[in-house]
C-alpha cells in the first residue's frame, strides 16, 4: 500500500506531482485525497497519477469558521499532503492537519496555490503538525517566511508569463494544465 497520500483542493494537478517528486516519491507511490467540494476534479487528478484518493469533508457556518470536518479514508502511517487553493488564516488547513495526525498520518505536508497567510496564520502554520507548507509565488512570501521557516515557495513565474503570452496571442490557455511543466 502506498505510504504518502495527498488530500487536494483545487490547484493545479501538476503541482501534486512536483510536490511529490520533491519529497522523493514516485507517482505511483501517492494516493491524491480531496480536501474541498470537488469529487470530479479530484478523481481526476487520482486517475491522472493512477493513485486512489480520499477526503476531508468540512462544513462552515460561516466564512473563516469550520463547523465540522470529517475524514473520509485511512492515513494511518502514512505521510499526508494537504493540498488546496488558498489559505488566509489558516484555521482550516491547521485543523486538517490536527485530524490527519489524530488519525494516525506520520507526516503532514501543506501545499497551496495562494497563500495569502492574513491575520493569526503565522502562528497556526509555526504551532500546527506541518513538516513544511509549500505556496507558489502568487503572493510575495518573503516577509512570511523571516517569521516561519516551515514556509517553501515554489516559483510559476513561467507558467503565469506563459498563461499571459497565450492570451495575448488569442492561444489557448487550456493547453497549460496539460502540457506545461511548471
Amino acid at each position: 500500500m502506498p505510504n504518502i497520500k495527498i488530500f487536494s483542493g483545487s490547484s493545479h494537478p501538476d503541482l501534486s506531482q512536483k510536490i511529490a517528486e520533491r519529497l522523493g516519491q514516485e507517482l505511483g507511490k501517492v494516493v491524491t485525497k480531496k480536501f474541498s467540494n470537488q469529487e470530479t476534479w479530484v478523481t481526476s487528478i487520482a486517475d491522472r497519477l493512477n493513485v486512489d484518493f480520499a477526503l476531508i469533508h468540512k462544513e462552515r457556518k460561516k466564512a473563516n469558521e469550520v463547523d465540522r470536518m470529517v475524514l473520509v479514508g485511512d492515513v494511518k502511517d502514512r505521510v499526508a499532503i494537504l493540498v488546496d487553493d488558498m489559505a488566509d488564516t489558516c484555521g482550516t488547513i491547521c485543523h486538517a492537519a490536527d485530524k490527519l495526525v489524530s488519525a494516525g498520518a506520520t507526516k503532514v505536508y501543506a501545499i497551496l496555490t495562494h497563500g495569502i497567510f492574513s491575520g493569526p496564520a503565522i502562528s497556526r502554520i509555526n504551532n500546527a503538525n506541518f513538516e513544511a507548507v509549500v505556496v507558489t509565488n502568487t503572493i510575495p512570501q518573503e516577509d512570511k517566511i523571516k517569521h516561519c521557516s516551515k514556509i517553501q515557495v515554489i516559483d510559476i513565474s513561467m507558467i503565469l508569463a506563459e498563461a499571459i503570452r497565450r492570451t495575448h496571442n488569442g492561444e489557448s490557455v487550456s493547453y497549460l494544465f496539460s502540457h506545461v511543466p511548471l
